[in-house]
């Protein structure tokens, strides 16, 4: 593990989070904290020591083979960090990792002890549920917060969800009572296409991590590749008539629950976006979105 000493001062931090299991359905968070990872090459700083919140019979570590030389890689949640510089410079902490299976509670408090120490001024964490909603439609993302102030700050519903919860819950509340600005946002899954990968719905959530942190983020091969999983799932429902009409009946539903919004918020927010986009186009095409993995210095124990 790197020691957080090794990395530089960070501007204006911003800590997202995603985890796999029961919070991610179709991969859809993991998959676009990935997506950030990727696009900005991200390195690794930091990861949580595995037997402390994993029960390896329920995640089992993986073996595999470096130049001959065999190597185990245990579940656990790794933070990085990387460096957007426009429209204007700031870090993203990304923290990834799979669901803990226990000790919650610590998990969190670790977590929050790195954003402590990083100076993070808002966590963002991304999740992904089943609902009743079909493939055809733009994907539902809800945001909810647990702070009023910020709620009422960034025009959010304040959450007031009973039942069952994952980490993702977890760490919301553990921010709130921290003290630290937290804001989840769910993308809707359609449960009839459940099985990952799902890239529609991470591209919305991408989408919903540009407006609220005013960020041009790639979508790298997201949007075809959303396109394609559409198509293919057009294709099968219409080979099932029953599959076909319930689909159809889920469009009426809601495109009836969202036609007052239909002309007014949500074609405000679409064309902000349009325009954001159109500011970092330059006469032959789009600019280049720069941005790099924040620089450290080197371990002493790295070749």
């Amino acid at each position: 593990m790197i020691e957080l000493e090794d990395l530089p001062e960070l501007i204006d931090p911003v800590m997202i989070c995603a985890f796999e299991g029961w919070n991610d359905a179709g991969d859809a968070a993991s998959a676009a904290l990935g997506h950030l990872d990727e696009t900005w090459g991200g390195k690794v700083f930091a990861a949580l020591d595995a037997e402390d919140y994993y029960d390896f019979q329920v995640n089992r570590p993986t073996i595999w083979l470096d130049g001959g030389v065999r190597r185990i890689t245990w579940p656990t949640t790794r933070l990085s960090v990387v460096r957007v510089t426009e429209p204007k410079p700031r870090d993203l902490v990304l923290v990834r990792g799979i669901e803990p299976s226990m000790r919650w509670r610590s998990y969190c408090n670790e977590l929050l002890g790195f954003a402590h120490e990083l100076g993070v001024e808002l966590v963002v964490v991304l999740g992904a549920l089943l609902g009743d909603t079909p493939h055809t439609r733009p994907v539902p993302v809800s945001g909810v917060t647990s702070d009023s102030t910020v709620a009422r700050s960034l025009d959010l519903e304040e959450s007031r969800y009973e039942g069952p919860t994952g980490i993702v819950g977890v760490l919301q509340e553990a921010c709130a009572h921290a003290g630290v600005p937290a804001v989840t946002f769910w993308a809707a899954v359609p449960h009839y296409v459940s099985q990952p990968p799902n890239p529609k719905a991470t591209l919305a959530l991408i989408n919903k991590l540009e407006d609220l942190l005013d960020l041009r983020i790639p979508p790298g091969e997201l949007a075809d590749d959303a396109r394609a999983w559409q198509l293919g799932v057009d294709q099968l429902a219409a080979e099932d008539s029953e599959v076909a009409e319930y689909v159809q009946q889920l469009e009426e539903a809601q495109d009836t629950a969202e036609l007052p919004e239909a002309s007014g918020d949500a074609i405000a927010r679409e064309f902000e976006r349009y325009l954001r986009r159109r500011e970092n186009q330059g006469p032959k095409g789009e600019k280049p979105i720069t941005g790099h993995a924040t620089e450290r210095p080197k371990d002493e124990d790295e070749d």
